[in-house]
């Protein structure tokens, strides 16, 4: 059995493979070749594992097998595959995004956060409103949705529930500890940023606010979930 760890970059991917590892003794594999965070924070906090078989074999598994994606749903994603499809405020996450691709030179930021804006590619990671839509419609339950800011707020009972949908058969491990932020960043002060909601005020320029409004992906995307629309910051 399959079960997709499905979101757009930076809206909490990695705090949530944690979470699975430390609540439920979870290892996740990548649809990517090389699973480039796990390199970069460490293979045992994210829990990481190589993918045992190809996705058919695994599909067919009495097993299941827990798989990152940061793609739009596509033709590797079946659909009675199951997901977790975490989301998070497009803004923040585009925001968080573009930082950590100008980690090297910030004065790259505005162009990376631009760029990211505007990118529509039908395959691949593409746009956020895309991205987000693609795995939101139509609507399933076997692809519950996880918010960031409850992942945050609550890290045991957000995922809990979700489980729940995915994998009803596991249960938590009644000594298991999910690590603060302030711990993530002893890690990796820059992999485990701000860490929280509304990072978009104070670092997301007017322009570049009106330009993410101004892809129509986004506003169906950003109503959907019931994030505050254009006029609201």
């Amino acid at each position: 059995m399959l079960v997709w760890i499905a979101s757009f970059p930076r809206s909490g991917n990695t705090l949530l493979r944690i979470v699975l590892h430390r609540l439920y003794g979870i290892r996740t594999s990548v649809i990517y070749d090389v699973d480039g965070v796990a390199e970069r924070v460490g293979a045992d906090l994210v829990g990481y594992t190589d993918r045992p078989a190809p996705l058919a074999v695994m599909r067919a598994s009495a097993d299941v097998h827990f798989i990152k994606t940061h793609r739009q749903r596509d033709t590797d994603v079946e659909e009675q595959d199951a997901a977790i499809c975490l989301v998070r405020d497009g803004r923040d996450a585009l925001v968080s995004w573009a930082r950590q691709a100008s980690e090297a030179d910030s004065s790259r930021y505005e162009a990376e956060l631009r760029a990211r804006i505007t990118q529509q590619a039908p395959t691949g990671t593409g746009g956020w409103g895309r991205n987000v839509l693609s795995w939101l419609t139509p609507a399933a339950a076997h692809r519950p949705l996880l918010r960031f800011e409850d992942l945050v707020a609550d890290p045991a009972t957000a995922v809990g529930r979700v489980i729940t949908v995915v994998a009803p058969h596991l249960t938590p491990r009644p000594d298991a500890v999910v690590p603060s932020l302030d711990e993530l960043r002893r890690t990796d002060d820059r992999f485990f940023r701000r860490g929280h909601t509304g990072t978009h005020r104070d670092e997301l320029p007017d322009e570049l606010h009106r330009l993410f409004w101004a892809q129509p992906d986004n506003v169906a995307a950003m109503r959907l979930l019931g994030y505050p629309d254009a006029t609201t910051r």
